[in-house]
């Protein structure tokens, strides 16, 4: 199980690189199949919870 402080470091990370993608908009210039698969891959996520 994570400790704490890497629980907390974890979450700076994830407010990082999701920043960073918002800038970079690193998704729209992926290939349009990679595209629809992370999107797949989110909706069955979602579906799951």
């Amino acid at each position: 199980m994570a400790s704490e402080r890497q629980r907390e470091a974890a979450g700076r990370n994830i407010k990082k690189a999701a920043s960073a993608a918002r800038r970079k908009r690193t998704i729209a210039h992926l290939p349009k199949k990679t595209r629809i698969a992370l999107g797949k891959k989110g909706a069955s996520v979602r579906k799951k919870k």
